[in-house]
């Protein structure tokens, strides 16, 4: 009887603490996507600490739980939006395709991310034109892109993409994405089948020799 009951209870501490995580993970996710709502409708100087905490519905002390100020709340955002971005973009890509075709497949990724994951697309976009991100968590950011900086690199030992900073590739390839994004909602341009193939046909022809 003994062994029982304490089976029993140690199945109910493991429910309660898996019940407490569940509950914390809910609030700093909260806490997550009211910054990213508040950024994105405001502007960063405008996200309060007060507003998110309203926003999530919990104490404000509660975010400090979580995050060491709102510098690491929002570091740590960028960096898992930037994650969550990444992995999307490199879905179905092999270092052995050839590189046309790689990047073909990277880039309507891209899009359709883009295109399904507006808010936090715009959010990234606005990350990309802000001090608010610290250099060295940017940096991290980047290394979520490595997979397309090292096909740029072997398509320009092939002789196939423009021997260019990576920087200037992802201006003309990448980032021609987000302002026709923009553009799309201001209701000045609308993406279909046939834009989608003329921009990334523009995408490409705008880094290859």
């Amino acid at each position: 009887m003994e062994n029982k009951a304490s089976s029993t209870n140690k199945s109910e501490v493991i429910t309660s603490i898996m019940a407490i995580r569940e509950k914390s993970k809910e609030k700093r996710n909260a806490l997550l996507n009211a910054t990213l709502s508040l950024v994105n409708n405001n502007g960063f100087h405008d996200a309060p600490m007060s507003k998110i905490a309203k926003m999530a519905k919990v104490s404000p002390a509660t975010i400090y739980i979580y995050f060491v100020n709102k510098q690491d709340l929002i570091n740590q955002l960028y960096l898992e939006r930037k994650q969550a971005y990444t992995e999307r973009a490199f879905e179905g890509y092999s270092e052995v395709m050839p590189v046309k075709k790689a990047f073909e497949l990277i880039w309507y990724n891209i899009a359709d991310y883009k295109l399904k994951e507006l808010e936090e697309s715009w959010f990234l976009s606005q990350c990309d034109n802000t001090t608010m991100i610290e250099e060295k968590v940017r940096q991290e950011g980047l290394k979520h892109l490595q997979p397309l900086l090292d096909l740029w690199e072997r398509g320009q030992k092939e002789g196939i993409i423009k021997d260019v900073s990576p920087y200037v590739l992802y201006a003309y390839a990448i980032n021609s994405l987000s302002f026709l994004m923009n553009m799309q909602k201001r209701e000045l341009y609308q993406f279909d089948k046939k834009s989608l193939d003329e921009a990334f046909q523009a995408a490409w022809d705008s880094i290859r020799i």
